[in-house]
């Protein structure tokens, strides 16, 4: 059986024949599909930043090839890793009911932002090996490129566009743009596996955008939010560079330096970021609960209102517009990565890819932009949030997709980009 990533239909002699194919390309990790495929062995080595494994049994009722040879350990690890948003919505109930639960690594803040987030890349660095990441950009440069223009033209456009529309008070503006502004989150690879979208392609996409951001975060935060606030964009740029950047290229150092060390810990990592990547979004939201719960708390008291007009009250609250605001810039990331994906040739299994890339940002990092170079804690509450609603709603389209053939057998040819 050949399994390829170049998105072409399937050569088959039945339809029972394609079934399998797919349900065993839905239940491989990115790692196994790679090392299946003889033309694709210089790219063995590229693994997910987050290599949570959509575990299953095939049509037929065999057993996955990655749950045999991989012990149950890391299957179990796998598995865990891949609840990232169920972490994150749990944290959020907790931080409702409980703010204090995370007052000891608020206190430490900015700082114990920033060492997570650079954490969490270093964990991302130490699952990728340069050479094998500039062999597949150079494979997929249109598919890549067009990814990358896709990721901070749509969504900093819309950032701005609805923080316009709802009128968003100036704090808030700047946080929706900043998140906006971030480049695609790792979470993306995981929802794009479970979507059967294009994994490698997605991967470096996440790779090249948080790259890019060094640059263009901070200069397309000052462009469009520096109307409501002065933005730095030289400071935001460093501080880019030293919890993004400089943590991936050591990473990556220490996996060609000690590669004993870090297949010892390889198996931990994914699991390590999405924990640490939960305890950051959750904790900048507790900040912001106090004052949220006032804000429900004052409508709930009011008895001269009808439960519609209660209703209305929440949602035009600060509350609501910042979950409607991050709501509609998650939706329009997905659809209109899609359907420019759609509109320019690229095939179902590269538009699921996109869209998923575009769609879902690096909340965290907007968190620790936010808190480091901002005086007020509103800027940090659409990226928290974004978290929360962010994995839900990528999580629920993967799953969506998951159940939807992604071949392109019943359309015209196209050709791979």
């Amino acid at each position: 059986m050949s399994i390829s990533f170049r998105l072409s239909p399937f050569s088959i002699t039945s339809q029972q024949q394609q079934q399998r194919q797919q349900s065993f390309f839905i239940s491989q990790s990115p790692q196994t599909l790679l090392r299946r495929r003889p033309s694709f062995s210089p790219l063995k080595k590229i693994t997910n930043p987050i290599r949570a494994v959509v575990n299953g049994n095939n049509s037929d009722g065999s057993a996955s090839l990655a749950q045999e040879k991989k012990p149950r350990w890391e299957n179990v690890l796998s598995t865990a890793a891949s609840l990232y948003p169920v972490y994150v919505s749990v944290g959020g109930v907790v931080a409702c009911g409980k703010p204090s639960a995370f007052a000891w690594f608020v206190k430490a803040a900015p700082a114990s932002y920033s060492a997570a987030l650079g954490l969490i890349m270093l964990a991302m660095g130490i699952t990728l090996e340069l050479k094998d990441f500039l062999a597949l950009f150079w494979q997929k440069p249109l598919s890549i490129l067009f990814g990358c223009v896709a990721q901070y033209t749509i969504m900093p456009s819309f950032a701005a566009i609805i923080s316009k529309i709802l009128g968003l008070p100036p704090s808030l503006s700047v946080g929706l743009i900043l998140l906006g502004c971030c480049p695609g989150g790792t979470a993306s690879n995981v929802v794009t596996l479970i979507a059967q979208g294009d994994v490698p392609l997605s991967i470096v996409m996440t790779v090249c955008t948080t790259l890019g951001a060094v640059v263009l975060t901070p200069l397309l935060t000052k462009i469009l939010a520096g109307a409501y606030v002065p933005v730095d964009a030289v400071k935001l740029s460093l501080s880019t560079l030293q919890v993004v950047v400089a943590p991936i290229l050591v990473g990556s150092y220490i996996q060609s330096a000690f590669p004993g060390a870090v297949k010892l810990v390889m198996p931990f990592a994914p699991l390590f970021a999405v924990l640490a990547s939960s305890l950051l979004a959750c904790s900048v939201f507790s900040e912001n609960v106090v004052r949220l719960k006032s804000l429900v708390v004052s409508v709930s008291l009011t008895s001269d209102i009808s439960l519609t007009q209660r209703v209305q009250a929440l949602l035009t609250s600060e509350l609501g517009v910042v979950a409607l605001s991050v709501l509609l810039l998650h939706f329009f990331g997905f659809l209109v990565g899609y359907i420019s994906a759609a509109s320019c040739g690229f095939k179902e299994r590269q538009r699921r890819a996109i869209s998923v890339e575009v769609g879902m940002q690096n909340s965290s990092l907007g968190v620790v932009l936010a808190t480091s170079h901002f005086t007020s804690p509103m800027v940090a509450l659409p990226a928290a949030m974004s978290a929360v609603i962010m994995n839900i709603m990528g999580s629920s389209l993967g799953f969506f997709w998951r159940y939807v053939d992604p071949s392109d057998s019943k359309n015209s040819p196209k050709v791979d980009k």
